[in-house]
């Protein structure tokens, strides 16, 4: 009786998850606490909802994102190390009908792809940008990113980032925005589910406004990295809060006026 009443229980739940087709059955590999996991569900959600698989293409560099390709269930291409937007470019110039977004690290966007990020926002190339921003080389040892804190201590700056030698964090999200070229920006997390929501919209406006061919579209996601960061997954969370919230604030950054 008990078995019977437990299953019709069961039959009478409403869903509410369900995994999109545009994820693989592969396992995450990532750190337990890590935020590319969400990143990645959320992602391949919107295309999922926006029924555009067919008709996209990502690209992923080097770098945690670099296995991107085993779980995105749309077509993938690997760049080299910072390339993905120079990739991407050429992509989207030979497909112009498709969607085509690059998903980053800030190791990757903001150091050796400094150039092409910078330059494929100046030119207006009709493309989204994924920024996943944790501060530090997550993949290769824990070493200083160029949004790594001040104060940081990571494996290259074990007594903590200072200006003296290494200058401030890097705000390159707010340095896309000021280009002309750039239509929508936006700064994210997601490590609460009202977070989880304001990514979700921000990826889906960025990927309405490609299609109407607004020009680049850029999202960060401000990540942790409990395995770098030396935390447990809660720790992570709320350091991330309590020190990189107030360096770069989750918000809309810039916001088509029509």
């Amino acid at each position: 009786m008990e078995t019977a009443l437990a299953h019709t229980d069961i039959e009478m739940m409403d869903c509410v998850y369900e995994k999109p087709d545009t994820l693989t059955d592969q396992r995450f590999h990532y750190c337990p606490g890590c935020g590319h996991g969400v990143a990645h569900r959320v992602l391949m959600e919107v295309i999922d909802e926006l029924g555009i698989q067919e008709q996209t293409i990502g690209v992923a560099p080097v770098g945690c994102s670099v296995f991107a390709y085993h779980y995105m269930n749309v077509d993938m291409q690997e760049a080299a190390h910072g390339r993905a937007s120079a990739v991407a470019t050429g992509i989207k110039r030979m497909h112009p009908d498709k969607y085509v977004y690059t998903y980053q690290g800030d190791g990757d966007l903001a150091a050796i792809g400094t150039a092409e990020t910078i330059h494929t926002a100046n030119r207006g190339e009709n493309i989204l940008v994924v920024f996943i921003n944790n501060a530090i080389y997550g993949m290769t040892g824990g070493q200083m990113a160029p949004t790594t804190l001040l104060g940081m201590k990571t494996s290259t700056s074990p007594a903590g980032r200072t200006i003296e030698t290494a200058g401030f964090p890097i705000k390159i999200t707010e340095m896309v925005a000021m280009l002309p070229g750039v239509y929508y920006v936006a700064r994210t997390s997601v490590h609460t589910p009202n977070a989880v929501r304001q990514l979700k919209k921000a990826l889906t406006k960025a990927f309405q406004y490609q299609k109407q061919g607004k020009g680049t579209c850029f999202v960060e996601v401000v990540s942790n990295c409990p395995s770098g960061w030396k935390m447990t997954p809660l720790q992570a969370n709320k350091w991330m809060e309590e020190n990189m919230f107030p360096v770069f604030p989750p918000g809309e950054i810039k916001v088509p006026k029509n």
